[in-house]
């Protein structure tokens, strides 16, 4: 049974007058005729009551009437579904993004997203590097946004921004007061750090690679699994830290974290999505909208 067939069976139920319904239909009678003889046959269930050259429907015509109409309403409603989700005017969007980003650099964006398209459902969910990737990968969100590169051949990656690091500590530590450092200062220090496969931590251990630091040496006194709960800790002691800018920015303004000479190159932002996987309309708007929002942070 085809939609085409539900059709016709309507036009001809409704009119009970084959030639009528063809021109309705844009038919031939021949057709329309041909259209209703083979939904009888396939079933063998008489639908319609031959009357002389009349064409009536019958009881069981009847009933089937209700049940086609029915039909082709969910079927015009899927159509619309597929129209409004062509033209943005529905969808959703699921979103993974490392906690960085998601808390410091997303959320204007997301603003933005919302106004231009306030009929798509977004879902934000914050990780860390790894754990967005592997969402992204597993098809769990649509699309990912971290701050750490990924080295996955299913992904795809591309770089939406940039951010730096800073090390830092309170404002009493004694590192505040030296012109500069050296591999053994940062060797010696006693750190505080985000949890393995965080973008942060991975960043960091690069930066202190590049000085000289042998990181199988390093005291990592605590490993904590939020920016805010390392930003507290460096706060209240004399620990030592590496936060995105982002983070660190408010507070070393307000003369409660104290940066110390160490100047990082900048990293990447990376926007991640399937290689393979179907992108939805309300993906592609979003990534657009990244993009043109790029900016060095």
């Amino acid at each position: 049974m085809t939609l085409d067939q539900l059709r016709v069976f309507v036009a001809v139920a409704e009119r009970q007058h084959l030639t009528q319904a063809a021109d309705v239909l844009a038919l031939t009678p021949s057709a329309v005729s041909a259209a209703i003889r083979g939904l009888e046959e396939r079933y063998g269930t008489r639908l319609f009551d031959r009357v002389g050259r009349r064409i009536e429907v019958n009881a069981a015509g009847r009933i089937f009437l209700d049940e086609a109409r029915a039909t082709l309403a969910r079927a015009a409603g899927a159509e619309r579904v597929l129209v409004e989700l062509a033209g943005l005017a529905r969808g959703a969007l699921a979103i993974q993004a490392s906690q960085t980003i998601a808390s410091y650099w997303l959320p204007p964006l997301l603003v933005r997203f919302r106004e231009t398209h306030p009929q798509i459902d977004v879902r934000l969910d914050v990780g860390n590097t790894q754990s967005v990737a592997d969402a992204v990968r597993e098809g769990q969100a649509d699309l990912g946004l971290v701050e750490g590169a990924v080295d996955d051949a299913a992904l795809v990656a591309q770089v939406i921004g940039q951010d730096r690091m800073a090390i830092v500590v309170a404002p009493g530590h004694p590192w505040t007061r030296k012109r500069k450092l050296g591999a053994a200062d940062l060797q010696s220090a006693r750190w505080v750090m985000r949890e393995p496969g965080s973008g942060t931590r991975s960043a960091l251990e690069e930066i202190l690679v590049g000085e000289g630091v042998d990181l199988a040496a390093l005291e990592v006194a605590l490993t904590l699994p939020s920016n805010e709960a390392v930003r507290a800790a460096v706060m209240r002691g004399q620990h030592v830290a590496g936060l995105s800018e982002l983070v660190a920015a408010p507070y070393i303004a307000a003369g409660l974290l104290a940066r110390v000479r160490v100047n990082p190159p900048p990293r990447d932002f990376f926007l991640l999505r399937h290689r393979e996987r179907y992108r939805s309309r309300a993906a592609q708007a979003f990534e657009q909208l990244v993009g043109m929002g790029r900016t060095g942070a």
